[in-house]
């Protein structure tokens, strides 16, 4: 304690806090100076998939054989109700005749459209005549602002030819309108929509955060301390990722720079209340600002830097994943929580010495002998001392019915968790959009109008080198397949001419979870017929590229790297504790008590998302992300309590420190928690249905964690296993002091 209370002077002594301010000031104005901000560096396509994965190896194929059909499509979907007429087709031969002649920045390649007669362009439409679906093929290396620019300029020379604004009309009206979809309008709008979602989260989330703390602790000066800390944590972590990321070390795109916000905010703001409850007590009972700020540095900075370790460790295990978008968040929010838990520790209390008990104005925390002089020296009654109460309601619970709580709780959160074994995943990037998003409802067009397969086709490239297998054969294999629409004519490969390549179309969605399903049975039929055509070895010799592919690619990506983390992240955490904690009992159960209230929180989700809100499925990549950020998170509310019994206990009996570990904590990890789990929930506010998925579930086990894992089933736990919750560790039982016998 005593190394503790020296490292406070450093910091937060009568002339040290202004150098700690100084200091913090200095480093956000230097590292903005000279290193590029995050936002600067993100990269939005990057790729999220191993380069060995049979998708990513098809595409190298076709990039080699088919180089004309390398590109990423962008698809034009044309459409007036009742039908388009000659003018329209007109207009859209002139788009693709100027497109031909002054091709737009990564443009590799558009159809001869400009040389097709309108009747011509007629005979392409749907059955009705209302729609016509044509591409345009850009680079793979374009990323989505560059393809973003090259729609906006194409919109503009449509505009330019048909005298109208298309994009502008109605989806479904008499006038010709226009919707980009396909790869490149849904890579356009998923970007469109996460920087779009960067402002008004931040805002979103300091407007709440403020406003809960004016709520929890109705001063205006406290409120700003965290936000203050946050923004300087801010400062500083922006642009060291940024530099990262310049430097070629790591990868952000625009999804991770928008969590790491949240995470920001959320956890910061948790780790500096702790520091705040523990200074706004002992101010109560210490006269000198520094020396109740110095026990507050004492009595906290552990359980503050354990606690942070914990999720920054959590948060690197991301490093061991395959797939990108995983991998992308690991360097970013850990880098964030690390910088976070230094300025709770330096920074915070440098300003909470700088503000001293006016921090808290205007209910402003003094010992009762301060309120006695106050009270004289305005000639008022001086008021009367109560007796402080030691146990509060729950933790007098905790400690009178802990087998009832025990029974109770694992019930309640064992229910919840039996859902989660009934929840279905997709890993359709397009049902994440709002439905009046241009690439959805493009989407939409198509599959009213044509087959659903067209948006996004599959390619099956077949090696029929030695096998003899004929190309007309193997077409009329693919076409013959209930799940297929339509079958492209073979192409040859340009380098190896015995390389054939189909376009196949699905009858579903091919975004879909169906559809998915139909890839490993595509692949085992055309390997069929080279075996029977007598070839050795066709698993080698049939690739499958295209988005459903890339699909089928993602969730096992996703399911490996699960497999893996969620393993690693329990043992990690299990050693932490067990080494700061040196129990093997309380490590099992405080580990387990969160991974009980992680499957709780994605059953409850479920039933929320699912009969609530009318979401068929939850994207895939939900209960890694969730689960990775509950336990370390909920961990940290164990933690902080679980110190407190465990320092208390050494003083008092063992239920009595319980009583009050529970009590003197729950006040602050119960808005710690409110805090956090509102941070997540304004994810829930935001088009994307990714985020919205996630920051429920989040937000929800963060609640579990708070009003039930926390304040019950744990000190509940501890109090049924008594000295063994210490095991291998001994526990020496403190006996309560009976008052003397009044004679």
């Amino acid at each position: 304690m005593s190394s503790l209370s020296g490292y406070g002077k450093w910091i937060a002594g009568p002339r040290s806090k202004w150098v700690t301010l100084l200091v913090w000031v200095a480093l956000v104005a230097v590292l903005n100076m000279v290193w590029p901000s995050v936002n600067s560096q993100v990269k939005n396509n990057a790729s999220n998939l191993p380069e060995n994965s049979p998708s990513v190896v098809a595409d190298r194929i076709i990039e080699k054989e088919f180089p004309g059909g390398n590109g990423v499509p962008a698809l034009l979907v044309w459409h007036r109700d009742g039908s388009l007429n000659d003018k329209d087709y007109a207009a859209i031969a002139a788009v693709y005749a100027k497109l031909a002649k002054e091709p737009l920045a990564h443009q590799q390649f558009v159809p001869p459209l400009g040389q097709v007669p309108p009747q011509a362009l007629a005979g392409s439409a749907s059955k009705d005549g209302s729609t016509l679906v044509t591409p345009v093929l850009f680079d793979r290396t374009a990323d989505s602002d560059q393809l973003g620019e090259s729609v906006k300029k194409l919109k503009a020379l449509i505009r330019q030819e048909t005298g109208g604004d298309p994009s502008a009309a109605s989806a479904s009206g008499s006038e010709l309108s226009l919707r980009v979809t396909g790869p490149v309008g849904i890579s356009i709008d998923a970007t469109g929509l996460f920087k779009d979602a960067d402002v008004s989260l931040l805002i979103a989330t300091v407007l709440l955060v403020l406003v809960l703390l004016l709520l929890i602790y109705r001063s205006p000066i406290l409120a700003l301390i965290p936000l203050i800390a946050v923004g300087f944590a801010y400062g500083v972590t922006g642009p060291l990722v940024g530099l990262m990321a310049k430097e070629g070390w790591i990868t952000v795109d625009s999804q991770a720079v928008s969590i790491m916000t949240v995470l920001l905010f959320g956890a910061g703001t948790d780790y500096c209340l702790f520091l705040i409850a523990r200074f706004r007590q002992l101010l109560k009972e210490e006269r000198g600002v520094l020396k109740a700020l110095l026990g507050a540095i004492s009595g906290s900075a552990g359980a503050i830097a354990m606690s942070g370790f914990t999720v920054v460790v959590a948060l690197l295990t991301l490093l061991l994943a395959e797939y990108g978008s995983y991998h992308r968040f690991a360097a970013p929010f850990a880098l964030a929580i690390f910088v976070m838990g230094l300025a709770s520790l330096t920074l915070v209390p440098a300003l909470l010495a700088i503000f001293g008990r006016v921090s808290f104005f205007p209910f402003i925390p003094r010992t009762p002998e301060m309120e006695e002089e106050r009270a004289k020296e305005k000639g008022k009654p001086v008021p009367v001392r109560k007796e402080r109460r030691t146990k509060g309601a729950v933790g007098r619970l905790v400690v009178s019915r802990p087998k009832t709580i025990v029974a109770v709780t694992l019930v309640l959160l064992g229910i919840l968790a039996a859902f989660s074994s009934g929840i279905s995943y997709t890993f359709d990037l397009l049902s994440s959009f709002p439905k009046d998003m241009e690439s959805r409802q493009g989407f939409t067009q198509i599959g009213d109008k044509f087959s659903p397969g067209e948006l996004a086709p599959a390619s099956v490239l077949v090696d029929t080198a030695g096998t003899g297998a004929k190309a007309e054969d193997l077409k009329t294999l693919l076409a013959g397949l209930s799940y297929v629409a339509e079958v492209s004519d073979a192409q040859k490969g340009a380098v190896h001419p015995e390389i054939l390549s189909y376009d196949v179309q699905f009858r579903e969605n091919p975004y879909s979870r169906e559809a998915m399903r139909h890839i490993p049975e595509l692949r085992e039929s055309v390997e069929q017929a080279l075996r029977d055509a007598g070839a050795a070895e066709p698993e080698n010799k049939v690739h499958i590229a295209g988005q459903t592919a890339t699909q089928v690619d993602n969730r096992d990506v996703q399911n490996r790297d699960s497999d893996l983390i969620i393993p690693v992240v329990i043992g990690l955490i299990a050693l932490l504790l067990l080494v700061y904690l040196r129990s093997v009992t309380a490590t099992l159960y405080l580990v387990g008590t969160v991974i009980l209230s992680f499957f709780a929180a994605l059953g409850l989700g479920w039933l929320i998302l699912h009969h609530l809100m009318g979401a068929d499925a939850i994207q895939g990549s939900i209960p890694l992300y969730a689960f990775v950020f509950l336990v370390a998170l909920g961990e940290d509310y164990n933690i902080f309590m679980v110190s407190g019994i465990w320092k208390k206990r050494k003083t008092m009996p063992l239920r009595r420190a319980i009583a009050e570990g529970v009590s003197e904590t729950g006040s602050v990890i119960t808005s710690a928690g409110l805090i956090l789990a509102g941070t997540f929930a304004v994810l829930a506010t935001l088009p994307i249905q990714v985020l919205v998925q996630f920051g429920l579930v989040t937000a929800l086990g963060v609640l579990l964690d708070t009003f039930i894992v926390r304040p019950f089933l744990v000190p509940a736990l501890t109090v049924l296993l008594g000295r063994w919750a210490f095991w291998p560790g001994r526990h020496m039982e403190v006996k309560e002091e009976k008052p003397a016998p009044v004679r």
